[in-house]
């Protein structure tokens, strides 16, 4: 009697092959959740938004910020506009210094997965900070009809200013847009902008919309131009 043969082991996948690992459509099109090896991406109407392979310029995005409010300001409020992986999320819970920290998200799909899904080891700790507010809203509404005053807005929408996914992101980074973020900050408040790539027209942008202190932090990338910042103040 020959002897029974071992079970065939389980295939192997690659870890360059992206697994989708949610799916929805929604008012702005459609969302993906992605595993890549151990990292998560989000793409959104199949163009590349983030993923969770480095972090740094979604950190600084913070850092900065904290960094660049006027002296002795205690318990400083921020608004964070994007969830996104979390990195930021997690980066301003990380810090006791910042007082109300408020996310506004408009991707049920995305508040989704972190609350409950995978993204849930990266963001779980900060969500769960009592600092920590989610608002299921568009960012731009929000910030055309909202009353609140934030000590820094932490602005990371699409690809930033020169390079957005959605119809509609557009008008964040115009006029308009940027006179509702001079709105919304405390005098002597940040504007903090991440973006994929430079852009002086936006610095300038920034100073045609009565911001002072404009100036950007950039973040090396492996190929290609950097990552930035862009920072501007609501003057005192």
């Amino acid at each position: 009697m020959s002897a029974m043969s071992a079970p065939a082991p389980p295939p192997t996948r690659s870890t360059d092959t992206p697994v989708a690992l949610d799916r929805r459509e929604g008012p702005f099109g459609e969302v993906v959740l992605r595993e890549r090896g151990e990292h998560f991406e989000i793409i959104a109407n199949g163009c590349f938004l983030m993923d969770t392979s480095d972090g740094r310029s979604e950190r600084l995005l913070i850092d900065a910020a904290l960094a660049a409010l006027p002296a002795g300001r205690s318990r400083p409020s921020v608004l964070i506009g994007g969830l996104g992986v979390g990195f930021s999320l997690v980066r301003a819970a990380e810090e006791e210094r910042w007082g109300r920290i408020v996310v506004v998200e408009r991707e049920q799909a995305i508040v989704d997965w972190h609350r409950s899904g995978p993204l849930d080891r990266i963001s779980g700790p900060a969500l769960a900070d009592p600092r920590t507010g989610i608002l299921h809203t568009d960012l731009v509404a929000h910030l055309r009809t909202a009353t609140e005053r934030y000590d820094a807005l932490c602005l990371d929408i699409d690809n930033g200013p020169d390079w957005t996914v959605t119809d509609g992101n557009e008008s964040l980074y115009s006029a308009t847009g940027l006179a509702h973020c001079h709105d919304r900050l405390t005098p002597g408040g940040v504007l903090a902008v991440w973006s994929a790539q430079p852009s002086p027209a936006f610095e300038q942008a920034l100073r045609n919309a009565g911001f002072s202190g404009v100036r950007t932090e950039e973040v090396a990338v492996a190929r290609g131009v950097p990552d930035v910042v862009h920072l501007a103040l609501r003057a005192a």
